[in-house]
């Protein structure tokens, strides 16, 4: 049995990063994700590693392009308007076809706002995080186990596909603590990266990584190989659980923290008679889209819960193809809902359907 370890969910997630091999930190701390940094300060210089905390985001962003692109394992974690200043650099990432992992704990905003708990990061993530036409991969964790899991995945994917991965999670997971174990060290198993600026070494021509491309052809062509790759990953990359949907009326669609509490209320909404599932995306990008079209044509209705305005709701909107109503709750600005609230929520479904 392998061995547990009480840890913080930001530390599980500097640990994950450094047994999978990363060995190159850059960031900046911002609330709640500072632990992240701290620990990383902590481990790499005993493990002959690379911890640098820039002069800012922008300079973060910028030193895991430099460091990505000779092929090692690099990463860097920041909250929602961190991230904000990092957008141009994962851009210039996307488009060099450099892989790398960015961690986002989100907290509320907009503009500095608090540092509680959020999810309103969701587009940024999936839809608008740089100019341009491009994707990341994007995990939304659910615990801290769940944490260290999609961080060995992230790298790993990052590397077959050449491309940014995030991990999506928010201040309530990066601060509780929960038992986590560690799979097996994987480092052993990397192998050099034949495209990497790592030195020609008078074996092969030079590599180049560039992601400016003057001439509108050729431009269109790489962007249009690059969507060709993002439709595999839409076919073969997409992660999700499905909890008690088989039979269900209704479904309630909700990602990470939120999740374990809708998860709590579709237990409850069960004891009281009420059919209902939860289907929870692991990956936000790319996006469950064929396993909620399905459901959609089996359930009257669905309830998407998150920690903003309304913005995964858009997504799930778009995957039914107008085969079931779609509603929405949600709490902002840092507040969490409660089991309570969003059984009260599938009671209203439930009464709704039963008028």
């Amino acid at each position: 049995m392998s061995e547990k370890f009480l840890m913080k969910g930001n530390e599980a997630l500097a640990e994950a990063a450094i047994r999978a091999g990363c060995r190159h930190f850059f960031g900046y701390p911002i609330t709640p994700q500072t632990e992240i940094s701290a620990y990383m300060s902590k481990r790499m210089p005993k493990i002959g590693g690379t911890y640098l905390q820039a002069e800012s985001e922008v300079a973060a962003i910028n030193m895991v392009l430099g460091a990505a692109s000779a092929g090692v394992r690099a990463m860097t974690s920041s909250s929602s308007p961190g991230i904000s200043l990092k957008s141009e650099g994962v851009s210039y990432i996307a488009g060099s076809d450099v892989p790398c992992v960015i961690i986002d704990v989100m907290r509320g905003g907009p503009g500095l706002g608090g540092i509680q708990p959020s999810q309103a990061d969701y587009w940024q993530a999936t839809k608008s995080l740089g100019h341009g036409d491009f994707q990341i991969l994007v995990y939304a964790p659910a615990s801290v186990q769940e944490m260290v899991d999609l961080m060995y995945k992230a790298f790993d994917k990052s590397d077959e596909y050449r491309m940014p991965a995030m991990i999506l999670a928010d201040g309530m997971l990066g601060q509780m603590m929960e038992p986590v174990s560690f799979p097996e060290d994987n480092t052993s198993n990397l192998k050099e990266k034949e495209w990497a600026t790592n030195g020609t070494k008078e074996a092969r021509k030079p590599n180049i990584i560039n992601s400016l491309l003057l001439n509108p052809d050729e431009l269109e062509k790489s962007i249009v190989e690059r969507y060709k790759k993002y439709d595999i990953i839409k076919e073969k990359e997409v992660l999700f659980e499905d909890y008690l949907t088989d039979d269900a009326d209704f479904v309630v669609v909700a990602y990470g923290a939120t999740s374990r509490i809708s998860k709590s209320a579709v237990n409850e909404a069960r004891k009281k008679g009420i059919k209902v599932g939860l289907l929870r995306p692991k990956t936000l990008w790319p996006f469950p889209t064929e396993k909620l079209y399905q459901l959609s044509k089996q359930v009257k209705k669905m309830l998407v819960v998150e920690m903003s305005m309304g913005q995964m709701v858009d997504d799930v909107k778009l995957s039914t193809k107008g085969n079931c109503p779609v509603e929405f709750y949600g709490r902002t600005g840092g507040v969490i809902p409660t089991p309570k609230e969003v059984l009260n929520e599938i009671i209203k479904l439930a009464e709704k359907e039963g008028e």
